[in-house]
């Protein structure tokens, strides 16, 4: 009787300019427990899958998924290949690396990316219970603002409109402020106005959006546009909206809140290395959130700021913040591109089947 074999992950090319030198310190530091060749052949597929990651997603994934195949014990690795599955809609496939991630690593992990593709899988209920759980207070300011705005959406989702508004009433949310992530969470808060019919409040924000948003993460201009019926010089947003606070301009719905996300000040956990645009708090499937594969060459950036996506970054090449120790193993033999063992893919247990080929929302950035 024959032995069962397990498929081999073919090995996609890789070019002469891709070295493994480029990838994070601390992320090759965790490859040490493998033998050095595979740990280099690692290496330089993490970072082709971050160069390709936006121009060209699905062979980013296939980068990933061999490096994945060659070190699937080692916790960034599969941080990585979630990533890059999430930013090339693989969405079962990306939560079942990310949670096998966190339980090899420990940590909050990319917690709003989980709850963007839970958006993504058709279970907005399940985004808002990671937006409550304990892990969310381990979050920095930066991922706990883009948890928030995943919230909203997933709040959106399920009809609740202005709950979704009032969730992001955050002290973050003021219009003198000009922080990395000001312009995704004004251009967030804008588009949860705009879907709960508040058309003037909604342009405010847009305009905050706007005036922001120096990298080009948001379409806000274009938001802008389409709700005066007129184009906008470039560079010209004054349109002579006021500066009002959100408590000012929200005040009425400050009681209608139900399940807000925290958002906790704390270190910026998400744009770990190649820090792109983000998603909009809008929409309900994930825009390429931001994460970069660690410390290679090219942004991961969301395709556009109009969905909820968040905007972090696989720091499976660049490391996110979980610092696993890797177990020593020399993983050169033949091992299934999906290693049955983490991602088990706990996408499986979502029940969901042809949830990841839901439309993304108008486009998305990390």
């Amino acid at each position: 009787m024959a032995a069962h074999t397990t498929p081999r992950v073919p090995e996609p090319a890789l070019t002469d300019d891709i070295t493994a030198g480029e990838l994070d310190a601390e992320v090759r530091r965790d490859l040490r427990g493998l033998q050095r060749d595979t740990a280099d052949t690692v290496a330089r597929h993490l970072v082709a899958a971050g160069r390709l990651v936006d121009e060209d997603p699905e062979l980013a994934l296939e980068h990933a998924r061999f490096a994945r195949a060659r070190a699937s014990r080692i916790a960034v690795v599969r941080e990585a290949a979630g990533i890059v599955a999430y930013h090339a809609g693989e969405w079962a496939e990306a939560l079942g690396e990310l949670r096998a991630a966190r339980r090899m690593g420990g940590g909050p992990g990319h917690l709003a990316v989980m709850a963007d593709i839970e958006r993504a899988l058709g279970r907005p209920e399940r985004a808002l219970e990671l937006g409550r759980g304990p892990e969310a207070r381990e979050l920095g300011r930066a991922e706990s603002i883009e948890l928030a705005i995943v919230a909203a959406g997933a709040r959106r989702d399920l009809g609740e409109l202005d709950a979704a508004v009032v969730s992001l009433q955050i002290p973050e949310l003021d219009p003198a402020r000009r922080d990395p992530w000001s312009a995704r969470l004004f251009y967030a808060y804008a588009d949860n106005l705009l879907a709960a019919g508040r058309e003037s409040d909604a342009l405010q924000w847009f305009v905050h959006a706007a005036d922001v948003d120096d990298d080009g993460e948001t379409d806000a201009a274009l938001r802008i546009a389409e709700l005066t019926g007129e184009p906008l010089p470039e560079d010209d947003f004054d349109l002579g909206v006021e500066d009002d606070s959100p408590a000012d301009a929200e005040g009425e719905d400050a009681g209608s809140a139900t399940d807000d996300v925290e958002a906790e000040p704390a270190g910026s956990a998400v744009d770990t290395a190649e820090g792109g645009p983000g998603p909009d708090s809008s929409t309900s499937e994930p825009a390429d959130a931001d994460p970069e594969l660690g410390g290679t060459a090219g942004e991961a950036s969301a395709t556009d700021a109009r969905t909820d996506a968040p905007t972090t970054e696989p720091d499976g090449v660049e490391a996110a913040g979980s610092d696993p120790e890797p177990e020593p193993s020399d993983e050169t033999g033949p091992v299934d591109g999906a290693d049955a063992e983490a991602s088990d893919t706990e996408a499986a247990d979502s029940g969901v089947e042809g949830g990841a080929d839901e439309e993304r929302d108008r486009g998305a950035s990390g």
